[in-house]
């Protein structure tokens, strides 16, 4: 069985759906598998190998600019190579600084339209591209490419399976009349896609609902890593050390972390907060408030702002962390961070929304508390840093748990019997999850 996953670019910046997607990719073809992952709009970005193929699909310049003036529908071919030059697309995207779904509701209303809308020639291209290549099972990123389902099925005659990974954030913020008629379409698409992933059982049932999905036709695939360089923490004993490691925006909560600490700070505990991860252009104007906040009460000289780190610095970052809290303001679908997390036996504290109490409850990693301001937060961190056993023991429980049932191997395996079984080839019929 061939399968082509169609993983969509980041636009430069490290996250969660392109890691956990890279890693599939890389762990299946080590497992000899037919996989192919195949980028769409941007090349991705992985701290790991990159496993994608060179070429892009659908490239970020050639949708923008076929939406924006209808000339470059009609563009040469050869005009279109040079804009999907993948040297070009990366460059370009790392000075993107993230994508405003305020700003963005007609292109995506446009590509969920898939041959009717003004990006066709796109599609027409990424058909022939398949033709050459007769996968058996195509996987689509997220529920913003189902557009593209008819076209493929026709075409090929293939299976077409969609990961479903919190894309409902993006599509909740669309302005109308954008956001009613991007849900309608999806709804739409959904009838044709022959089965769904959900990486957290948490996001299946919120994708069925939320976007009418058929819940017999959606499979859970838990999400992994890959374990085997995470090394155990150990931090000094002092100053204790609160971790965050996450994208600076507002959605993730830096700013009540950094409340959280404050307090902490306040009552004269001994503790230094060190904040890692990408920072888009977009989102420069909220990190200099969180900035601005944390010289207004003092605590500058404790926190630290390392930015950006690769895969070697990021183990080398939860090696020295007692404990991890990216205070997510909104309910998380992945949280991937928080599994790299309990891999290097770090606990963590996290707000009790979204897929974090399913990750918790399946790990005993960490503590959850309910996000009604920074004392329940600095609350549940003081109860780490008191309780040394407790600590020791959240971490051992979730290292283990991490390493035994969220593994690369396992996502792999999981992920490719609902392929042999959406595609028809499994031994079983589909189940829901």
């Amino acid at each position: 069985m061939k399968v082509v996953y169609l993983a969509a670019g980041a636009a430069g910046m490290y996250c969660g759906s392109c890691l956990r997607d890279n890693r599939l990719g890389a762990t299946l073809i080590a497992r000899g598998r037919d996989f192919s992952l195949v980028p769409l709009y941007t090349p991705i970005r992985t701290d790991e190998t990159d496993v994608s193929e060179s070429r892009v699909f659908y490239g970020g310049i050639n949708v923008f600019l076929q939406q924006a003036h209808s000339v470059f529908r009609h563009a040469p071919r050869w005009m279109d190579r040079i804009l999907d030059n993948r040297v070009l697309l990366d460059g370009l995207s790392r000075f993107a600084g993230g994508t405003d779904p305020a700003t963005l509701g007609a292109l995506t209303v446009s590509v969920l339209r898939g041959e009717h809308g003004a990006q066709r020639k796109e599609l027409d291209k990424l058909v022939a591209g398949m033709q050459a290549v007769k996968p058996d099972v195509i996987n689509l990123a997220n529920l913003m490419f189902l557009g593209l389902t008819r076209a493929l099925k026709d075409a090929l005659g293939a299976s077409v399976i969609c990961t479903l990974s919190g894309e409902d954030i993006f599509l909740d913020k669309l302005p109308e009349p954008h956001r009613s008629a991007a849900f309608e379409l999806i709804e739409q698409g959904g009838r044709d896609v022959d089965g769904f992933v959900a990486v957290t059982k948490y996001v299946a049932g919120h994708a069925a609902n939320h976007f009418s999905l058929p819940p017999d036709r959606i499979h859970y695939a838990r999400m992994g890593i890959h374990v085997d360089d995470f090394r155990a923490a150990a931090p000094p004993d002092n100053p204790f050390t609160i971790g965050y490691l996450a994208r600076i925006c507002p959605e993730k909560g830096l700013a009540e972390l950094c409340e959280a600490f404050a307090l902490l700070r306040k009552t004269g505990r001994s503790c230094r907060l060190r904040v890692a991860g990408y920072l888009g252009a977009s989102d420069r104007p909220y990190f200099d408030r969180v900035k601005a906040y944390c010289g207004e009460h003092g605590i500058s000289d404790d926190v630290e702002f390392i930015g950006e780190i690769d895969r070697g610095a990021k183990i080398e970052f939860l090696g020295q962390c007692h404990l991890l809290s990216v205070p997510a303001t909104f309910p998380e679908s992945k949280g991937l961070y928080i599994l790299e997390a309990m891999a290097a036996g770090v606990p963590v504290v996290q707000p009790r929304i979204g897929s974090f109490p399913e990750l918790i409850e399946a790990t005993q990693g960490g503590l959850l508390y309910d996000p009604e301001g920074p004392h329940s937060l600095a609350d549940a961190i003081t109860k780490l840093m008191d309780d040394v056993s407790l600590r020791k023991r959240l971490a051992q429980q979730g290292r283990s748990a991490v390493r035994e049932s969220f593994t690369d191997e396992q996502m792999a395996d999981d992920t490719w019997r609902i392929y042999e079984r959406c595609s028809g080839r499994g031994a079983r019929p589909p189940e829901p999850c």
